[in-house]
């Protein structure tokens, strides 16, 4: 960390008893599981619909599993829940007779809008059919969904008071701009050598190639892109932070950002090595996926292209095993690409 008065003005953080975080720059969380658990059990009991058939309310949350979380990164929110819960619902006929059935939702979670929860109503086994079920599916689902919606509301807006706190004026991305001559550039470096090197591979055709462990599989290339609302150096940072990796991964990871550094994400399902560096402008790689034949490496170049108020991504893959291609592509695409932008909302 900078020194008071010296360094990048983005970093430097008053000495101060509260450990204010001075202009909103580093990432703060705040846990809000037990406040959200509470108040899901509360606004769900609170659920009750009429109609011609009779009543119904939920009467019981028997499950609520799962966590949330609110994060403040340069003076922009970030909201982290993801839910499974399981409700026990009565209902009572117009002529008097009670009938009991269960609600599933399995999909609460910041990746969902209201509308696309998926809610599961359902009479007990023991129960006979009843139109208080038709009551439960229509109008009981329209109002589960409400209720839940307010539950996210209220996370994004009451819950998430004070998160970012009043900066002293000063915006980082203006102070970058005018502090270039702290900007550390990352100089290219010789292919490390203490790794089996990625097996050679036609940048068109499949072709079948010997690893260094002696097997021979046939492997393609391919070329992804990727626009991302942010810029350049914002968007590099996030590929070479171990903090960042581990945020939009939400899995522990060690990223060593340096050529020869090794790193290792998503439970080590994806390991490699940086080979070259080339700071806000490209990262190479040696990537590997942990299926894949032990020691067969593909290589994989990011090239990041700064397009104003928004940053080009282009990915080439060389050396990806063939049978492999369409999960690759389809990982770096949700795995990267939309982890990224739902996470940090580029």
């Amino acid at each position: 960390m900078a020194k008071w008065g010296e360094g990048d003005p983005r970093w430097i953080v008053e000495e101060r008893a509260d450990a204010t975080n001075v202009n909103n720059w580093h990432w703060t969380e705040r846990d809000v599981s037990g406040w959200s658990s509470e108040r899901l059990h509360q606004l769900l009991l609170s659920v009750q619909v009429n109609g011609p058939e009779g009543q119904c309310q939920l009467t019981d949350v028997n499950k609520l599993e799962g966590e949330a979380s609110i994060n403040n990164r340069k003076g922009k929110l970030f909201f982290f829940y993801e839910w499974q819960l399981s409700a026990a619902w009565l209902g009572t006929s117009s002529s008097g007779v009670k009938y009991r059935g269960t609600v599933d939702v399995c999909n609460l979670s910041d990746e969902n809008d209201e509308d696309d929860l998926d809610v599961s109503v359902s009479l007990c086994k023991d129960q006979p059919n009843t139109p208080l079920l038709d009551l439960m599916k229509k109008t009981g689902t329209q109002e589960i969904r409400r209720v839940l919606g307010q539950y996210v509301h209220q996370l994004k807006s009451e819950f998430s008071q004070g998160m970012i706190l009043p900066t002293d004026g000063l915006k980082p991305l203006e102070s970058a701009k005018n502090n270039q001559t702290n900007k550390v550039q990352i100089s290219p470096a010789p292919r490390s050598t203490s790794h089996p090197t990625t097996c050679p591979t036609d940048v068109k055709n499949p072709t079948c190639t010997t690893c260094p462990t002696g097997v021979q599989i046939p492997t393609c290339s391919f070329d992804l892109k990727e626009t991302f609302q942010t810029s350049a150096d914002e968007l590099y940072r996030t590929f070479i932070s171990q903090e960042f990796v581990q945020v939009f991964t939400r899995s522990a990871a060690m990223v060593d950002a340096r050529p020869g550094g090794r790193f290792h994400l998503l439970d080590g399902s994806v390991s490699g090595e940086f080979t070259h560096l080339i700071q806000d402008r490209r990262i190479e790689m040696r990537w590997r996926f942990r299926t894949w034949p032990r020691a067969h490496y593909a290589s994989i170049g990011l090239e990041l292209q700064d397009a104003g108020d928004q940053t080009v991504l282009r990915v080439k893959c060389q050396g990806v095993p063939v049978k492999d291609e369409d999960s690759t592509k389809e990982g770096w695409r949700r795995f990267y690409f939309q982890a990224i932008k739902q996470t940090f909302g580029y």
